[in-house]
């Protein structure tokens, strides 16, 4: 399926997002607000993860798209990223087969060269297993950055179109990472941070933008509510006007 870009068409604007996208912000301080060791924090955010899973299954929402592990991330100590990667074995060998039985797709996306091959083998195997279901699209952007995106999708391009030497957009999109889902009506970020991160460059350009300082283990179906209704309240022009909007909505 070839979906609009909202810089070359005017996407629709769904009530109900379409695509959520989140950076999952403040496990950690979750943890030290506690006095509990930063992992604790990782421990109860799989949980958050779970439940925000369930509640964009029951509202009908199609793509969920989560920031797990940056590619900067790499820059952590040590003992939290090794304890990280092996709680990403455990949630895959947890979950996929709960994912699979409610008809859940899982994508993980990034430069998964850099995992250990046992973590790559399960990834392929949970992608392999759940690639026909058609419920909910679940994206796990693992080791992952926007401009990796956008430079990875460069040379595949380039390669793809040898001696071209101008480009346009819908030559690169099929080779962006995301190129199977449609760009996110919503992003959300917990944690009281307001930055995108180096979080879908590409694909945010007209996505409605939700800050919360709700920790993310903490962040719940009522917060997603929250979220989802402050996204209902806005306009979505599209580099239109607020006359423009009113008057197509009023032809259909």
């Amino acid at each position: 399926m070839i979906f609009k870009s909202s810089t070359t068409a005017v996407p629709d604007a769904p009530t109900v997002p379409r695509h959520i996208a989140i950076i999952m912000d403040g496990n950690g301080r979750w943890a030290t607000k506690r006095l509990l060791p930063r992992v604790a924090g990782h421990v109860k955010g799989v949980d958050a993860v779970r439940k925000i899973v369930e509640s964009c299954v029951d509202r009908g929402v199609e793509y969920l798209t989560l920031f797990a592990f940056s590619s900067e991330n790499w820059r952590r100590p040590a003992d939290e990223v090794s304890y990280l990667m092996g709680l990403f074995v455990s949630a895959l060998e947890r979950e996929v087969a709960k994912m699979h039985a409610n008809n859940i797709r899982l994508k993980v996306v990034g430069d998964l060269s850099r995992f250990e091959p046992r973590l790559q083998d399960m990834i392929a195997n949970a992608e392999r297993r759940t690639a026909g279901n058609t419920r909910l699209t679940v994206s796990i952007c693992a080791n992952y950055g926007g401009r990796w995106d956008i430079m990875q999708a460069t040379s595949k391009m380039i390669a793809a179109n040898p001696g071209v030497t101008e480009f346009t957009e819908e030559m690169l999109a099929p080779h962006l990472a995301m190129a199977y889902a449609p760009e996110p009506d919503l992003f959300i970020r917990t944690g009281g941070e307001e930055r995108i991160s180096n979080f879908l460059l590409w694909q945010l350009a007209y996505s409605e933008l939700y800050f919360t300082d709700t920790f993310w283990p903490d962040f719940s179906p009522a917060s997603l509510d929250t979220a989802i209704a402050s996204y209902q309240s806005r306009e979505r022009r599209f580099g239109r006007t607020g006359e423009q909007v009113s008057n197509n909505a009023k032809k259909s």
